[in-house]
């Protein structure tokens, strides 16, 4: 596991991801960024807003990339995430994906979500119990930690 997370989730890459240059297109990094977070909500039981009220859902705010290195058909992705920022309605997520043959560093990004009610289309507060649980998990390496 890198420093500063404690969460990964990997991904092969498909031959539906490349372009015609035989690397991974930019925007199927988003993917790959979208299935490491729900496994992180699932291995944390937070899967769907499990804690939450229903019909609350995080929806994306922002997203910023950055691209260092590319990978090619059948490369290995391992996605690192951790939660950088917890507010009242948004959480920001971290996410680091590396190419598993030579552990090289492609690409970083921030994602922040806002938690809202789907009805209304507005944002809620995100439940004290979904904090707690990924305060638990993440321990000293987490949000102000």
């Amino acid at each position: 596991m890198k420093e500063g997370f404690r969460f990964s989730a990997s991904t092969r890459v498909g031959f539906s991801d490349t372009d015609a240059q035989g690397i991974v297109y930019y925007g199927r990094y988003l993917p790959y960024f979208d299935l490491a977070r729900v496994e992180y909500h699932r291995s944390l039981g937070l899967l769907g807003m499990d804690i939450g009220e229903e019909g609350h859902e995080f929806v994306m705010r922002a997203c910023t990339v950055e691209y260092f290195a590319p990978a090619v058909f059948d490369d290995v992705v391992d996605v690192h995430i951790r939660l950088g920022r917890i507010g009242r309605t948004s959480a920001t997520w971290e996410l680091a994906a590396y190419r598993a043959r030579d552990d090289v560093l492609m690409v970083t990004a921030a994602q922040t979500l806002v938690l809202v009610d789907l009805d209304e289309r507005r944002p809620v507060q995100i439940p004290n119990a979904y904090r707690e649980r990924i305060a638990e998990f993440e321990g000293s390496s987490g949000p102000g930690g």
